[in-house]
């Protein structure tokens, strides 16, 4: 029975160790869809989740309340197009995926957006050190920004109304060179090529006033 104690406590630590790189994978590819890395980690974590839940069964006729099945790694890759490790793609696209986004947002309330942001600072802040107080609603939307490593879904809360947005997804000839523009530049990074290929754009309605969906219909 030690034996078996052993082995579910090192099935137990596999879960951990898998959950936490499957955790700093996720933050790597920052909000990035079909990232390779995290695809990874996912299989891994399923796989020793799907393991420990077997041999705890096995032990004790118990089960976790992971409802997974086992993985092949190599037939995933094949699966998802993510291909096997060693293998050369045979098809890569000639051309860069480039996707723009732009969401604006009303602030209905200046020092309830300050309070959160200034909460998110002080997360983010070493103990001993004394956070620099958030200046202005842009400073706090960018904080709210970096406390969520740049995903958009860290202004997702009610001190922030959202307004329309647009995403535009383009075929571009090379990827952007943030080097050779100034921090500053809020046109640069985003300036389409000449010869870059529209291919659709997404407009985004989060709200729609009840007078005017009235209006609307016909």
């Amino acid at each position: 029975m030690t034996d078996q104690h052993g082995e579910l406590d090192a099935a137990l630590e596999r879960v951990i160790d898998a959950a936490r790189r499957h955790l700093a994978a996720v933050r790597a590819a920052q909000g990035r869809i079909d990232d390779d890395a995290v695809w990874q980690a996912y299989v891994e974590l399923n796989n020793a989740s799907y393991a420990y839940d077997e041999q705890l069964l096995d032990a004790f006729g118990e089960v976790t309340p992971w409802d997974v099945e086992s993985i092949d790694p190599d037939e995933a890759d094949e699966r998802f197009g993510g291909g096997v490790e060693g293998l050369e793609a045979t098809d890569p696209h000639p051309r860069v995926i480039s996707v723009r986004q732009r969401r604006d947002y009303r602030v209905p309330s200046v020092s309830a957006l300050m309070r959160v942001a200034e909460i998110a600072r002080r997360e983010g802040t070493p103990e001993d050190d004394e956070p620099a107080p958030v200046e202005g609603v842009g400073e706090a939307v960018l904080e709210l920004l970096q406390s969520g490593d740049g995903s958009l879904g860290a202004l997702d809360i009610p001190e922030l109304e959202p307004l329309d947005g647009v995403v535009m997804v383009s075929e571009v000839g090379t990827p952007v060179d943030l080097e050779s523009f100034e921090d500053d530049d809020p046109v640069g990074p985003f300036q389409p090529a000449a010869d870059d290929r529209l291919i659709g754009r997404l407009d985004e309605h989060p709200f729609l006033d009840l007078e005017d969906e009235h209006d609307h219909v016909h």
